[in-house]
């Protein structure tokens, strides 16, 4: 391959999912996995993830899809031992697993998650809250008490590998996310060791505005250009027309 301007000279866009995760994905990862619900999840990269037949996994998610879309196909071919998430309630054989023991769940307030993604993409170990102090959430772990109030430590999070989707690519790596598809995307991107997005449009180097840049190009080593996702609609709702 040949490099580009403005990315060390390492190419970066690759054919197809499936050849970005070459040599990248293996048995027992940790991968953080960006979206919320069905918006701004990597749906090539999921898929090609699980035809990867990696297994083992521990997947860094705030959710993980929906039965038959999203992380809930690693599901379906038990890829996934592990999951730190925040909300479960959308897959039922999520429930299935958890609640036969067959799926470790590492629960996390949404916030909380956020925070320790963010705070392993920043080399922050671990942080102090108050969310979750006085529940499960803070059982086994440090408390600490700073003025009135007590708090509880959450240690940072980090993978072997993301997986994110953008709106818009350079072919640097430089990304641009659409409207709330950002969500938890740059913070799994900042996470990762190595950081693979998915992307609708990829653009030369120079034509995205650097002030219109939402995650910097040093943080993503490889770009899968997918034009035209599905983007299913987790819970389609609609208003009744006027009678």
């Amino acid at each position: 391959m040949t490099g580009n301007p403005g990315s060390g000279g390492k190419q970066k866009l690759y054919p197809s999912a499936a050849d970005a995760l070459k040599g990248v994905v293996a048995d027992g990862q940790t991968l953080a996995v960006g979206g919320f619900g069905l918006c701004g999840i990597p749906e090539a990269l999921i898929g090609a993830l699980r035809d990867s037949g990696a297994t083992g996994l521990t997947a860094i998610s705030n959710n993980a899809g929906v039965d038959g879309f999203g992380l809930g196909l690693l599901l379906e071919t038990r890829q996934i031992k592990k999951m730190i998430s925040s909300y479960v309630g959308e897959n039922k054989e999520f429930e299935r697993q958890f609640l036969s023991g067959e799926l470790e769940l590492e629960f996390n307030p949404q916030g909380t998650l956020a925070e320790r993604l963010r705070a392993g993409g920043a080399g922050i170990p671990a942080f102090f809250t108050r969310t979750g102090y006085g529940t499960v959430v803070a059982e086994g772990k440090e408390t600490r008490q700073f003025g009135e109030h007590w708090y509880v430590m959450e240690t940072a999070l980090s993978a072997d590998v993301s997986l994110v989707k953008a709106w818009k690519a350079d072919k640097a790596g430089n990304l641009v996310f659409r409207k709330t598809a950002r969500n938890f995307n740059p913070a799994c991107a900042m996470a990762g060791k190595v950081c693979i997005a998915e992307v609708e449009e990829v653009v030369e180097v120079g034509e995205i505005e650097p002030d219109h840049v939402h995650l910097p190009g040093i943080y993503v080593d490889r770009i899968v250009h997918n034009p035209a996702p599905e983007k299913r609609i987790e819970q389609r709702t609609v208003r009744q027309g006027d009678k």
